[in-house]
């Protein structure tokens, strides 16, 4: 329990459950050459498999945001470190949660077959046991519900709420009755879970309020975020169609996910602009556009390609997230104090 439920995905925000349909048997089979002889080097139930299942590279978008909310807290003169570290080791469980939950859901509904064009996945390769993947993800998220104890009652009941939002939106994200991923939700998910209540939930359990600026951080985090997912669901049209996963890309189309992915970008980089020009900050936080070259190479791939080259693409824009949140986060720092 955590404010900083953020979900999957990310640097490959995944989704999983068809909505409505099972999957055929024989998506349910590992490929051939993987199985439980091992795969991509990993052997089969080993440590390995395990990490590899737990998506490592997506930690860091779990990470950012608590890094904008701290730095923002002590930038106010308001930040405490026991509070910040449980923010991040919450934020970072309920990630392994969500990824291992996605795993497991979009093996089970058909949405990872051999057919899948990102990188491998344990329960799809047979590494792991679907069961165990979903178990891990179980013991994920109450871990996170224990680190979550120590925040209410250091920081008061309001983030019991946001807490358990969180947990039931982590594994909501594809598992569950209604997945949200695979409603066209995902995108409202991400922003409001990888920005919003992220940053200012991280804010609150140290400053034990939320300010406005504190809200604002959170849409340029978010807004990144969701521009990954954009790129993820571009580059699994055709594989989400037919697993029946009804993305935004699947509903409206790739040009509408190319101009969503834009449009995130867009956000994110004018932000500062935006925060410096109302009043709410000072010229520091203008170092986050220094990120700016980096988004030049992931949009011009999402501009004219699809399919498997997009996790060019993939790669980029979560290397654009972690520099832009660690140079607002330094902005923010020295630029929102009195």
């Amino acid at each position: 329990m955590n404010p900083n439920s953020h979900r999957e995905s990310i640097s490959e925000v995944g989704v999983s459950m068809a909505a409505g349909r099972a999957a055929p048997a024989s998506s349910q089979v590992a490929p051939t050459g993987v199985g439980w002889s091992g795969g991509a080097g990993v052997a089969p139930r080993s440590v390995g498999a395990w990490l590899l299942a737990t998506r490592p590279k997506t930690l860091a978008a779990g990470a950012i945001p608590v890094a904008v909310g701290t730095a923002l807290a002590f930038g106010c003169g308001m930040g405490r470190v026991g509070p910040a570290i449980a923010a991040l080791i919450g934020a970072l469980l309920i990630q392994v949660g969500t990824n291992l939950t996605n795993d497991y859901y979009d093996f089970k509904k058909g949405a990872d077959t051999a057919d899948r064009l990102g990188p491998l996945r344990a329960a799809q390769a047979g590494l792991l046991p679907p069961r165990a993947v979903l178990a891990g993800a179980l013991v994920s998220f109450g871990c996170a519900f224990a680190v979550g104890m120590y925040l209410v009652a250091v920081s008061g009941w309001p983030i019991l709420v946001v807490g358990i939002v969180s947990l039931i939106a982590g594994y909501a994200y594809t598992g569950g009755p209604f997945p949200l991923a695979y409603h066209g939700l995902g995108d409202l998910f991400v922003i409001v879970f990888f920005g919003l209540v992220a940053v200012a939930g991280t804010f609150f359990v140290q400053a034990q309020t939320v300010t406005p600026l504190a809200i604002w951080a959170g849409v340029p985090v978010g807004a990144l975020a969701t521009a990954l997912l954009a790129v993820n669901n571009l580059r699994d049209a055709v594989t989400d169609a037919k697993a029946n996963k009804r993305t935004l890309v699947v509903r409206f189309g790739t040009a509408f996910g190319r101009a969503e992915c834009f449009v995130m970008y867009g956000i994110a980089f004018a932000t500062p602009v935006l925060l410096l020009a109302t009043g709410f900050v000072r010229w520091p936080v203008l170092i986050a556009l220094l990120a700016a070259p980096l988004a030049v190479g992931p949009l011009r791939l999402v501009a004219k390609e699809s399919g498997a080259v997009l996790n060019r693409a993939l790669g980029g824009t979560a290397r654009v997230i972690v520099v832009f949140g660690l140079l607002f986060a330094v902005g923010l720092y020295f630029g929102a104090g009195a």
